[in-house]
């Protein structure tokens, strides 16, 4: 049996899963008020908020540890027991919650399920790798990083409609299902990888390999395993630094937007829980048009000729010069609705961005190292979003976001210029011996 184009049937299953992702990690969110009135009914509003930022924290930093851990876990077990491993572990940290009985406990659960969500990332960009030619790798980035759109949109309507049937242990346990199902079409589709699983065309097998560039290293026209440098020698080639400190830059703008936009609505524009719940998802539905478009550009200009370098540089420089306006914009809005939909252009241009600087690993280095390179960045992207989260809530005392919003633009900088300084070509590297 060959099933045509099998590779988009990988991507869509990959997506998939970064929607239940999001449900997973917002569930703890939206159920909040609930558990904390359950659990700790003599704490006042102080109290509570305290106890749901130290959890957070905890879940960000095991999050962090994730995506090194998963990125190498990826790099060994390959992506279909990887990403089966990685599901599976946060689908039953999921379900722990519901036996959750205080801040201990809590943490514990996040922080399993952090290690374990953060797996989704580094095995991503391992399966693009494997999966997609140069040409389509930003097009497949950006149908992944949709679905981690998709998840923040549905995610709150998810969990509030199930609040109208079951109490929070039990949405718990309704939410982790959602990740155990998404396994079965997973071990079933996707066998092995391009180069032996038995449904591939021969076809769709031949344009897959031929054009994974970064793996013919010797230049021969036929397909070898690439340059594949231990994790030391990676870590000494600056072109690795540009993509983690670009990831260590960029990657926090998100979090800064999905953490705090709806405090940020409620302290600025006094909005309540049901405007909040009606104006939050917008920003989101930018997000996930832009990591489509960003995904459609660069194929777009690959098709047309263009090398890989001038299109991803054109393309995150586009998505960063997007963004930058938006945050000095975000200074004085004017109104609630004015706010969001600048968020979700903000959002737009971050999705155009962060998809190509996504691809980076697989441009340069073989296959079996990707996931090793996308881990450490996925770390010190998840480490500066922790650190940013804790610093917002310093500098936006009185309700004052224009210092927070000064640092996301900042960031956009950063990120473009580890990209332009760090990484001189994008191209497939080889060994300097």
């Amino acid at each position: 049996m060959k099933i045509k184009g099998l590779r988009w049937w990988v991507v869509g299953l990959v997506a998939l899963a970064a929607v239940i992702n999001y449900i997973d990690r917002q569930a703890f969110g939206a159920l909040w008020p609930d558990i904390a009135n359950d659990l700790f009914p003599e704490m006042d509003k102080d109290g509570h908020k305290a106890i749901y930022g130290t959890i957070s924290t905890v879940f960000i930093l095991s999050y962090a540890g994730g995506q090194a851990l998963f990125g190498k876990i990826f790099d060994w077990m390959g992506t279909r027991i990887g990403f089966a491993l990685s599901i599976g572990v946060w689908s039953i940290a999921t379900a722990l919650h519901a036996f959750a009985q205080g801040m201990l406990s809590f943490s514990i659960f996040r922080s399993i399920l952090g290690i374990a969500e953060a797996g989704n990332w580094p095995g991503a960009a391992k399966a693009n790798a494997e999966w997609f030619p140069t040409k389509e790798r930003a097009l497949a980035q950006g149908i992944f990083n949709s679905g981690a759109a998709i998840g923040g949109i549905v995610a709150y309507p998810v969990i509030g409609l199930l609040s109208a049937y079951y109490d929070w242990k039990a949405i718990f346990i309704v939410v982790a299902v959602l990740g155990f199902l998404w396994l079965l079409p997973w071990l079933f589709i996707v066998k092995s990888d391009p180069k032996s699983h038995p449904w591939l065309s021969d076809n769709e097998k031949k344009y897959i390999l031929s054009g994974q560039e970064n793996q013919d290293i010797d230049g021969d026209g036929s397909y070898d395993e690439g340059y594949t440098p231990t994790t030391g020698e990676l870590l000494k080639r600056k072109e690795s630094w540009g993509v983690i400190i670009a990831s260590a830059a960029i990657d926090p703008i998100w979090w800064l937007f999905i953490v705090w936009i709806p405090i940020y609505l409620s302290e600025v524009f006094g909005l309540n829980i049901k405007e909040i719940a009606f104006s939050a998802w917008v920003p989101y539905v930018g997000a996930m048009v832009g990591a489509i478009f960003g995904g459609l550009l660069a194929k777009n200009r690959l098709t047309a000729g263009w090398s890989v370098d001038k299109t991803r540089k054109m393309t995150i420089t586009l998505g960063c010069l997007i963004m930058i306006p938006c945050f000095f914009l975000l200074k004085a809005p004017g109104s609630a609705f004015n706010a969001v939909i600048i968020m979700a252009v903000l959002l737009f241009g971050f999705q155009v961005a962060i998809g190509n600087i996504q691809t980076i690993p697989s441009d340069l280095y073989s296959g079996k190292i990707v996931g090793t390179l996308s881990g450490f960045a996925g770390m010190a992207a998840k480490l500066g979003a922790a650190g940013l989260t804790i610093l917002v809530t310093f500098v936006t005392t009185g309700g004052n976001y224009t210092p927070a919003f000064l640092i996301g633009g900042a960031l956009a900088i950063i990120a473009l210029t580890s990209v332009w300084v760090l990484i001189p070509k994008i191209e497939p590297l080889k060994s300097k011996n």
